[in-house]
C-alpha cells in the first residue's frame, strides 16, 4: 500500500514516506536520467544529472524523499541546461576509443551524450596521467573513469567489503574563471571530479576482496571491466541469452552473451556473463563460471543403446544431484512410478526431510522468507552456515540490510568470518561450539518468542535454562559533602556544600541463561543483544545447510516452525544446490539405494555426466532449457545458451518408454498439489519490472498445514577432543561444474586461516596427512585462506581428484580428524 501521493510532471504518483523521488519516478515509468544512482545503495550524489525541481527549489531526486503533496518537474530549460553542461564536463578528456572500448554499445556516457544532444564543446582542462591497474579478474582503465563511484557504493553497500574507495587524482586545478562561466552544479561536479579518482580502500597493489566483479557490472563506462572480457568482442555483436544463475539456489538472473567462436570457427561461445545490477547481484561464480559446457561433436548411438539396455535389464537406482532442472527431476521421478527404481539424492532428501518437519510445527509447507524480505528488514540473523560461500546472494542481502535499514543483526557460526563481521558494526559475529545449533534455536526461540502466544508446556521448558542469581556490584554515586572552609583573605571560616564520588556495593539480581553456555557464547551475549533490537520492528532468520544433516536436524527443524508461529521472524532456510529445492518438492526420494545404480551427473554403475567423464555424455546447465526453483520459492526459466550434440535425459526417458517431444514439455506437468503451477515453459516471463519487482516465472503456492506444538528437550551435543574440518567451498566455487570454468579452475586444498597455521607451526603449501576414527586418510597441500578466522580449516568438494565422502558419510558438515604435517624425505 502507498502510504501518500507526490506529483511529478503533472502524475499522480503513490509513494512510500521517505522514499528517494527517484524511485518513485521510475516505478511510474518517468525517466529522470542519473549516472552516478544503483538501486537499493545510497546516493553518492556524484553526478548530479538527477537535479529536478521540488516545490520550485532545486533537489537531487536520488537523495530527496518523498513526502505528501511535493510537486516535482523533471524537465525545464534551467534543468536541461545544466545537465547538458555536465555530460559536456564529463566529455572533457574523456579518450575517443568507442571503437574498442568495452562499454561502446551498451556505454551510459554514449546514451547520455546523445539524449542530451551535446555536439560541441565549451570547456576543456589539461589531462592527467592515470594508468591502468589489474586486480585479478577486474581490470581498471582509470582514463575512462568518471568517477560516478557507483563501484564505491555497491561495493559497501550491496557487497558488503567496501574494498573501493576514492583516492586523490592528482589532476589540475580549475581555473576560477570557470565558475563564472559554468552551470552551478555542472562546476560542482567538475571541481569533484578533477580531485578524484577510485583507489584500493586497504591501500594495497590489487583488491583484498571476494572479486565478486559486480563493481564491473555496475560501472557505466568502460573503466572496470572483467580482464577475460577485455579487448574480445564489440557488446552490439554479442547476442544476450537470458538465464538463470545454475551454480547456487539464489538462481539469480543472468543473460549469457554469445555469439561466434572466431572467423574461421562459426560455433557459438559465451564471452561473458552480463546482469541487471540494479536488482540482481552477482557472485563470483554466476559471473565468471559461465564455459563449463559439455562438448561433442555427435551422438554416441552406442554408448546411447547400452544405457537403455541397462536401464531395461539391469538397474534399479537412479542417483543424481541437485544441479538438474525442475523438468529432468519430473523425469526421474516419472520413470521411479513407472518401472520402480529407486530415487537417491542424499543432500535433497536430507532438505526434504528437514522441511516436512519444520512443517509439523510451523503449518506451513514452506518457509516464509525470501531475499526481499531479508533486504526490507532492520533486524537479521544468521546461523547454521557459512552465509559469505554457502549462498554469497543471502549475504549480500543481509549486508544491505543492516547498511540502508538502518539494521543490526546476529551472525552465528563455529569458524569466524572477518568479512561477514565487517558488514557493520551494529552486527554481533557470535563464534559458537560445533553442534549448538539446536541450543541456538533454543535460544532465539526464548529471546523473540511471544510467550502469550506460545504454549504454556513451551514456557515451562524453556525457564529450565533460567536462574535468578544474586551479584554484589559496585557502582559510583554522587554525594553532597559539608565542609568548613576558611577564606584566605578574610581568615573566616565558611561551610561550603561540595559533590563527591561514593563507591558503594550493591547487590542485584542477575538472570542467567544456561543457553549461553551451551552454545558456548559470551556471558554479556544478552545485554548486548538487547542493546542492538532497539528500534527494530522487520525481522529476518536465515538458516543454512549445517542443519540439514545435524545429528539433531528433526528438532532443529521442528524448532524453526515453532520460531516462524511464535516469534517475528521471516525464516529463510537456504537450499544446499541450485535446485535442492525443487528436486525435494518434485520427487519422491529413497534412503537406501538398490544393487545396480545409474548415476545423472554423481558415479554410478553405469553414468551419465555433463562433466566428460561418464559412459554417456549429458548437456551441462548452460546447453539446456528448463526451470529451477529457487530460494525465493520462484519457478525462473533458464535457456540454453549452447548448444549440445548428444543425447539429453528426455531421450533416454523416450527410449523406455515416457513420451515427451521436447524436455521443455514437462513444465506444465510439475506438481500442483506441491505449489506449482500448470504453465507452460514458453509462458514464463524472465524480467524485473521498473520498480524492481521480480517477474520471472512464478511463485510457489504455498499449503496450509495441520501443525503441533511437539519439541523434544534440548539433547547434548558433544565433540571428540580432535581436529575439527568443516565441509565448505572457496567462495568462488560450488561444485565441478564453476572448477570447470576456465576463470575459476584451481587445485582444492585445505583452507586454513593463519591462526591454525601459527598454532601448527605449519605454512601455506605444507602437505598433510588427514585420518578419521574409520582409517580413511586423504593427503593434502594447505592453502591460507585470509577470509577465515580460528583453528577450523575448510575441505573443499569442488575438485573431482579429491574424495571428501570419507570424513563426511552422513553429510553432516563437521568432521573430527586428526592432522598431521607430511615429513619431507
Amino acid at each position: 500500500m502507498n502510504d501518500i501521493t507526490i506529483t511529478i510532471d503533472g502524475k499522480a504518483c503513490g509513494a512510500k514516506e521517505g522514499e528517494y523521488v527517484l524511485s518513485v519516478a521510475r516505478r511510474n515509468n518517468i525517466f529522470i536520467p542519473a549516472l552516478c544512482y544503483v538501486t537499493n545503495c545510497s546516493p553518492t550524489l556524484a553526478c548530479r544529472l538527477c537535479l529536478v525541481d521540488i516545490d520550485g527549489k532545486r533537489a537531487y531526486s536520488c537523495n530527496a524523499r518523498a513526502k505528501e503533496g511535493m510537486n516535482v518537474i523533471t524537465k525545464s530549460e534551467e534543468i536541461e541546461k545544466e545537465r547538458r553542461a555536465i555530460m559536456e564536463i564529463y566529455d572533457v578528456n574523456h579518450p575517443l576509443e568507442c571503437g574498442v572500448c568495452d562499454q561502446s554499445g551498451e556505454c551510459e556516457l554514449q546514451n547520455y551524450t546523445l539524449h542530451m544532444g551535446v555536439d560541441s564543446q565549451h570547456h576543456c582542462i589539461a589531462d592527467t596521467h592515470r594508468p591502468t591497474k589489474q586486480w585479478g579478474r577486474i581490470h581498471y582503465d582509470a582514463s575512462l573513469c568518471i568517477v560516478c563511484e557507483r563501484c564505491v557504493t555497491v561495493c559497501k553497500d550491496m557487497i558488503g567489503e567496501s574494498a573501493l574507495k576514492t583516492v586523490p587524482r592528482g589532476g589540475a586545478e580549475l581555473d576560477k574563471t570557470w565558475k563564472d562561466k559554468t552551470e552551478k552544479d555542472a562546476y560542482a561536479m567538475w571541481n569533484k571530479l578533477q580531485k578524484s579518482i577510485i583507489g584500493i580502500a586497504s591501500g594495497a597493489e590489487s583488491l583484498d576482496c571476494t572479486q565478486c566483479g559486480e563493481c564491473t557490472a555496475v560501472c557505466p563506462v568502460g573503466a572496470l571491466v572483467g580482464s577475460d572480457f577485455q579487448y574480445s568482442s564489440n557488446a552490439w555483436e554479442l547476442k544476450k541469452i537470458p538465464a538463470s544463475n545454475p551454480h547456487s539456489s539464489d538462481c539469480s538472473l543472468i543473460f549469457y552473451d554469445v555469439k561466434q567462436t572466431s572467423i574461421s570457427n562459426p560455433e557459438p561461445k559465451i564471452y561473458r556473463v552480463s546482469s541487471e545490477h540494479n536488482y540482481a547481484p552477482l557472485h563470483a561464480a554466476a559471473r565468471y563460471g559461465f564455459d563449463f559446457q559439455n562438448e561433442v561433436t555427435c551422438k554416441d548411438e552406442k554408448a546411447f543403446e547400452r544405457v537403455v539396455e541397462s536401464l531395461k535389464t539391469k538397474v534399479d537406482t537412479l542417483a543424481f544431484e541437485s544441479y538438474i532442472t525442475n523438468e529432468e527431476a519430473l523425469i526421474l521421478q516419472k520413470l521411479k512410478e513407472k518401472y520402480g527404481y529407486k530415487l537417491i539424492n542424499p543432500e535433497a532428501k536430507r532438505y526434504q526431510t528437514f522441511l516436512k518437519h519444520y512443517a509439523s510445527t510451523s503449518g506451513k509447507s514452506l518457509y516464509s522468507g525470501d531475499l526481499e524480505s531479508i533486504r526490507s528488514s532492520n533486524f537479521v540473523v544468521s546461523f547454521g552456515g557459512a552465509i559469505k560461500t554457502d549462498s554469497p546472494n543471502a549475504g549480500y542481502a543481509m549486508n544491505n540490510a543492516l547498511g540502508m535499514n538502518k539494521g543490526a543483526g546476529l551472525y552465528f557460526h563455529p569458524i569466524a568470518d572477518p568479512v561477514v563481521s565487517a558488514y557493520s558494526k551494529n552486527l554481533l559475529s557470535i563464534t559458537h561450539k560445533v553442534g549448538a545449533e539446536e541450543a541456538i534455536a533454543y535460544f532465539l526461540l526464548d529471546l523473540f518468542g511471544d510467550k502469550e502466544a506460545m504454549p504454556k508446556a513451551l514456557i515451562d521448558y524453556l525457564a529450565t535454562f533460567h536462574t535468578i542469581e544474586k551479584k554484589t556490584i559496585e557502582e559510583s554515586i554522587k554525594e553532597d559533602v559539608k565542609e568548613m572552609v576558611k577564606d584566605e583573605e578574610s581568615g573566616e571560616e565558611k561551610e561550603v556544600t561540595k559533590s563527591v564520588t561514593k563507591v558503594v556495593e550493591k547487590e542485584i539480581e542477575i538472570d542467567t541463561n544456561a543457553l549461553v553456555s551451551l552454545m558456548g557464547a559470551e556471558a554479556d551475549v544478552v545485554e548486548k543483544i538487547t542493546k542492538l533490537l532497539d528500534k527494530k520492528d522487520s525481522f529476518s532468520l536465515i538458516v543454512g545447510e549445517d542443519v540439514y544433516a545435524h545429528p539433531r536436524a528433526q528438532n532443529i527443524a521442528q524448532l524453526l516452525g515453532l520460531i516462524e508461529r511464535f516469534t517475528p521472524f521471516n525464516l529463510v532456510m537456504i537450499p544446499s544446490r541450485t535446485n535442492t529445492l525443487g528436486v525435494a518438492l518434485i520427487c519422491d526420494l529413497d534412503e537406501e539405494k538398490g544393487n545396480y545404480v545409474l548415476g545423472y551427473n554423481t558415479k554410478g554403475d553405469v553414468t551419465l555426466s555433463a562433466l566428460g567423464k561418464g559412459d554417456l555424455a549429458m548437456p551441462a546447465l548452460n546447453q539446456q532449457e528448463g526451470t529451477f526453483t529457487s530460494m525465493n520459492k520462484r519457478v525462473v526459466p533458464t535457456n540454453a545458451a549452447l548448444p549440445f550434440k548428444g543425447y539429453c535425459l528426455n531421450d533416454i526417458a523416450n527410449a523406455v518408454g515416457l513420451e515427451a517431444e521436447w524436455t521443455i514439455d514437462y513444465t506444465p506437468a510439475l506438481p500442483t498439489e506441491k505449489g506449482f503451477k500448470a504453465q507452460k515453459f514458453d509462458d514464463l516471463p524472465n524480467q524485473y519490472e521498473n520498480d524492481g519487482r521480480e517477474n520471472r516465472g512464478y511463485l510457489l503456492e504455498e499449503q496450509s498445514l495441520t501443525c503441533n506444538d511437539e519439541v523434544e528437550p534440548l539433547a547434548s551435543f558433544t565433540c571428540k577432543e580432535t581436529d575439527m574440518v568443516y565441509l565448505a567451498n572457496p567462495v568462488h566455487q560450488f561444485s565441478p561444474f564453476t572448477n570447470k570454468a576456465h576463470q575459476l579452475n584451481e587445485a582444492g586444498a585445505l583452507y586454513v586461516s593463519k591462526d591454525f597455521l601459527e598454532a601448527k607451526n605449519l605454512k601455506s603449501g605444507d602437505m598433510v596427512t588427514l585420518e578419521n576414527e574409520a582409517g580413511a586418510k586423504l593427503v593434502i597441500a594447505l592453502k591460507e585462506e585470509p577470509m577465515i578466522g580460528g583453528i577450523i580449516p575448510y575441505l573443499p568438494d569442488f575438485d573431482t581428484k579429491i574424495d571428501v565422502t570419507p570424513f563426511f558419510k552422513e553429510g553432516y558438515r563437521f568432521a573430527s580428524v586428526t592432522i598431521k604435517g607430511v615429513a619431507h624425505v
